[in-house]
């Protein structure tokens, strides 16, 4: 049987397509305009609607809901965060603590909200692995722990080769972190639960109406203008399509393939118990779930960025990237050797030039937005609704300074990515360095981070 390739994701193809919701009908007043109907988009809407019943609040979607990240990721819901070294360093440590632990709060938030609006997405919390496999990415995963640890993950614990194989054979694998904090889900089960929790509590969501520029108090679309006090942009790595900011986030690609289901003696082999989330300390990392079916859903880069910042339509993968996905799977696991690959698709999440998720409230003009995830979207865009849905009651005077208020994100500013060539170079040239460094340390034997990788990382502005 052949892969099927793009299709949105296996996600979709496994839970189905959703009904069409109408598209705006003409000009339309709201007490709050949400652009973006992902998961930031429809839990800012949750919580405030919750907070204050009788908002008007109006979501408009280009596609449907989900059709972007949030209907293509990995399933990963982890306490991860883009951006916290960077925050204490601006702020102190002590602020950037106070982050980490807001996102390990935010796991159980996701998981306690789900269960108390009966939405059932496939979540276990088997917490997170993260394994190493060469001397170097064991040098890496150590500093990694040390760090976590440092900023108030208590519970994390270290593991050598043989507690690593306990949990999950992955071959190779002379070591592995694991934090609690982590579950896997089916990312398409919990966003359609969560758009129709928020349609229940009576929010307005509008599909196909793309929203093409976004000024104060406006949200202008094809087919008329949304006029409200605030107007919060959450579009993710779809933000370079909006009039204006096509250099504000960077669309970067990430790919995935899933297998066929697997049978009871490929896990006697691999493992995998604990369904933990799994990833690795590879400067271009992987990332993979055990799903409820038994299957292994797998991603990692394919080709990074495409150029002036476009965007795939339908999840369509390069061959060779499947390809060394599928390398990346029978590395880890050679039993899954000939393993049939059921799907294959991709997606784009949204990168700021300093690689800092943000959330910000312009109370001068009313826009909002949240975002630049870097791939850790899952659970921080739960956080960022709830922290735009305090700043906004602030604002309006319904509520004052919170914890998420004060925390060191909030607000953030960030030039602006290159113009193009030199965004696409610098790009191109940032992961072909990665990989040639993952070569490098995969037959080498020094156990210091290849230097291409620590030249890479000062290029991109990541540490």
């Amino acid at each position: 049987m052949s892969t099927i390739n793009g299709g949105i994701s296996f996600w979709y193809a496994q839970d189905g397509i959703p009904a069409p919701r109408e598209p705006l009908s003409g000009d339309a007043t709201a007490d709050v305009c949400i652009v973006g109907g992902g998961y930031t988009g429809l839990w800012t809407a949750y919580y405030l609607k919750k907070a204050v019943p009788f908002l008007n609040i109006t979501v408009l979607e280009a596609k449907f809901c989900g059709y972007g990240a949030s209907g293509r990721n990995g399933g990963w819901l982890y306490n991860g965060i883009a951006g916290r070294d960077r925050y204490a360093k601006l702020h102190g440590h002590d602020a950037a603590v106070r982050l980490q632990q807001a996102m390990n709060d935010t796991v159980t938030e996701v998981i306690s909200t789900a269960a108390a609006e009966n939405i059932e997405a496939d979540i276990h919390q088997g917490g997170v692995l993260e394994v190493a496999y060469t001397p170097a990415q064991l040098t890496r995963l150590k500093h990694f722990h040390a760090a976590e640890i440092a900023f108030g993950e208590k519970e994390r614990t270290l593991h050598g080769a043989r507690e690593t194989a306990d949990r999950i054979r992955v071959t190779g694998a002379v070591g592995s972190t694991w934090t609690p904090h982590g579950a896997r889900l089916h990312p398409v089960k919990l966003l359609k639960g969560l758009a129709a929790a928020v349609e229940s509590l009576g929010v307005t969501i509008h599909e196909s109406t793309p929203v093409t520029e976004i000024q104060p108090k406006h949200a202008v679309t094809p087919y008329g203008t949304v006029r409200a006090p605030y107007i919060l942009r959450c579009t993710e790595g779809f933000t370079a399509s909006i009039k204006n900011q096509r250099r504000a986030w960077l669309p970067m690609n990430s790919s995935m393939i899933v297998t066929a289901p697997l049978p009871a003696s490929a896990w006697e082999t691999i493992g995998w118990d604990g369904r933990e989330t799994l990833g690795d300390m590879a400067h271009a990392y992987m990332y993979a779930q055990r799903t409820a079916d038994d299957r292994i859903a797998l991603g990692g880069r394919g080709i990074p960025y495409r150029y002036a910042s476009r965007t795939d339509n339908d999840g369509r993968t390069h061959p060779d990237t499947i390809e060394a996905l599928r390398d990346i799977l029978t590395r880890f696991f050679p039993s899954l050797a000939g393993t049939e690959i059921t799907h294959a698709w991709s997606g784009v999440l949204g990168v700021p030039r300093d690689w800092c998720s943000t959330v910000t409230l312009d109370r001068s003009t009313g826009l909002g937005w949240a975002g630049g995830y870097v791939g850790s979207g899952v659970a921080t865009t739960n956080l960022a609704a709830r922290t735009l849905r305090d700043l906004i009651l602030q604002d309006s005077g319904q509520g004052g300074a919170t914890d998420l208020t004060t925390l060191p994100w909030v607000n953030h500013k960030v030039r602006k990515w290159e113009p193009e060539p030199f965004r696409w170079l610098g790009v191109q040239g940032m992961y072909a360095a990665y990989r040639t460094a993952d070569r490098r340390e995969l037959t080498g034997h020094s156990a210091e981070t290849d230097p291409l990788a620590k030249y890479a990382n000062r290029l991109s502005g990541r540490h």
